[in-house]
């Protein structure tokens, strides 16, 4: 044999081994590949409009429907379906998890005793992998691949660098193990290396679920299919919360049934369904869920409470549609039983308040003493017993429990503080204690000074002036103007204190300006008429005198009385 004729035996001999190599690398694992494919299915998105906007594969994990795919097609849909093995096919109900940078969905398929692939924790380098691709027409092919490098996904998962060739449109298909169990699930490929394929691991889909916190998750606010609720109870009442604050109502409503569906012993979903009720003037339905709720919660009293702050906050901002259907008094009576089942602090707070609101002031004060006995030493106890003894006559509790109400905060104060500052003020200045009420008032612009209207520094200048804070109240009419210069009274006061200060010429320079901005309005022309009148020239002042009385302001006569005389 010659010396070219062994060489070309050689190459063919080492062809012939490679392509077995490669025939046995690739081998069928019939054992399992034929049940395997029909778990696998393509996913189809749709638009509002019912425009297809994109398609996927994926396959199911749970006989029940759960199921995991690309998260792409999800991104702007409206609805989804799923087409299994045998081309039937079954609509996306909502998503249970998403993960926009592995692209990654879990989600749930309205359909049952589905074939499903186990999932297998990892696979080590080098491991014999096969993609199981949707494509039940043509037999039960699969491509082999093996596992090049592996790396981790979220400190917890694994993310598979493959040697392998791939067929088209097979974007989310399982990797399975010699075993049949998923290994990774195929993903979109950034490389134009066609034998370079590259899979998240299968349990960092199959774990992807909803937290409370999921609504805000970018990924999940860009699909409009629904989204399921967690399975924990505690962020399943965050949702509803969120959800509530979100502003999508029909949303909302849909979210409230499920998760009395889900979590029929839990009160917060009846509440939530009586709140939509009763937005609606549905006092009668409203009524009806929040019964629903002691009949089926586990904790009664927690129901009872619900209910007695349902009616107790629509008697508050929506008496007249309200009182047709709930009473102070029913609402006390929910209260009582919920104290009784479970004297915790919240159920004795709100029994006092209701007492305070059915005006039974001395048992409210005794029911806060107790609130406050019981570890309330906060702003709401100490402020509502207060209001008691205002109602009572007893000025002096009174003040002193606005006192122990701000002494709850620390100094600096921040806003929390403010409404007890306030109320404090205004119990100050009503019992004549003036310049401790600015003193408050002065501290409550301090907290507040991003949300102080006009109506504030005019108050304040009301104020200063019994505190013979005179200075001050003018810069105070000053600021009310600046606010709101549309506001006649801002202004005659002004000229009013102004005159009382003896500051004639100021008087008069905004008198002036009253009647150019309020001609019609008899204050400039009172004002103007007295301040000349005092500066000596009466004959003009006697004139705008007049001219107020004209305009029917009947302390004109006096001063007319007084200063028309020669």
């Amino acid at each position: 044999m010659t010396k070219s004729i062994k060489e070309y035996m050689k190459r063919f001999i080492t062809i012939l081994l490679s392509v077995c190599v490669c025939c046995m690398a690739s081998a069928q694992p019939d054992k399992w590949v034929k049940k395997a494919t029909k778990a696998v299915f393509t996913l189809k998105t749709f638009n509002a409009d019912g425009e297809l906007i994109g398609s996927s594969n994926g396959f199911f994990i749970t006989a029940d429907g759960i199921a995991v795919s690309s998260y792409t097609p999800f991104r702007g849909a409206s609805k989804a379906v799923v087409i299994d093995a045998m081309g039937k096919e079954y609509p996306v109900k909502s998503i249970i998890g998403a993960n926009d940078t592995y692209d990654i969905a879990k989600f749930r398929v309205d359909a049952n005793k589905c074939q499903t692939l186990r999932t297998a924790p990892s696979a080590a380098e080098n491991t014999q992998l096969w993609l199981l691709p949707y494509n039940a027409k043509n037999g039960y092919s699969c491509t082999a691949a093996k596992v090049k490098s592996v790396q981790k996904v979220s400190n917890d998962y694994d993310y598979y660098t493959l040697e392998g060739t791939a067929g088209e449109n097979t974007i989310g298909c399982p990797f399975l193990n010699a075993s049949g169990d998923v290994v990774g699930i195929m993903q979109p490929s950034s490389s134009d290396n066609k034998t370079t394929q590259y899979a998240v691991g299968a349990t960092f889909a199959t774990e992807l679920k909803m937290t409370g916190l999921s609504l805000n998750d970018p990924a999940l606010k860009a699909t409009s299919i629904k989204k399921d609720l967690p399975d924990e109870l505690d962020q399943a009442v965050l949702t509803l919360y969120l959800a509530s604050t979100i502003g999508d109502a029909n949303s909302f409503v849909g979210l409230v049934d499920d998760f009395i569906a889900k979590f029929p012993q839990a009160p917060d979903g009846y509440s939530y369904k009586a709140q939509i009720m009763a937005a609606q003037d549905n006092y009668p339905e409203a009524d009806k869920y929040m019964k629903l709720a002691i009949e089926n919660a586990t904790d009664k009293a927690e129901a009872r409470y619900n209910y007695a702050r349902m009616m107790y906050q629509n008697l508050l901002y929506f008496n007249d549609s309200a009182s047709h259907a709930w009473s102070y008094e029913q609402a006390l009576e929910q209260s009582e039983q919920a104290v009784a089942l479970d004297p915790q602090l919240a159920y004795i707070t709100q029994k006092a308040q209701l007492l305070f609101a059915c005006k039974r002031y001395d048992d409210s004060y005794a029911t806060f003493q107790d609130a406050i006995a019981k570890g309330g030493h906060n702003a709401e106890c100490f402020y509502g017993a207060a209001r008691c003894k205002e109602q009572l006559g007893d000025t002096a509790t009174y003040i002193a429990l606005l006192d122990s109400a701000v002494a709850t905060f620390t100094q600096p104060y921040l806003k929390e503080a403010a409404p007890y500052i306030y109320a404090r003020s205004q119990a100050l200045a009503e019992n004549g204690k003036y310049r401790l009420a600015v003193n408050d008032l002065n501290e409550y612009e301090k907290l507040m000074i991003a949300d102080i209207k006009s109506e504030f520094y005019y108050m304040r200048s009301q104020v200063e002036v019994k505190a013979r804070l005179y200075q001050q109240a003018l810069n105070d009419l000053d600021k009310a103007i600046d606010k709101d210069s549309s506001v006649l009274l801002y202004r005659s006061e002004k000229a009013s204190l102004q005159i009382r200060v003896r500051l004639i010429d100021e008087a008069i320079e905004t008198a002036t300006e009253c009647i150019r901005l309020f001609p019609d309005s008899s204050d400039g022309y009172l004002f103007l008429g007295l301040a000349q009148c005092l500066k000596g020239d009466k004959a003009l002042g006697v004139v705008n005198l007049l001219k107020a009385k004209d305009l029917g302001d009947a302390q004109a006569d006096v001063l007319i009385e007084k200063y028309g005389k020669k």
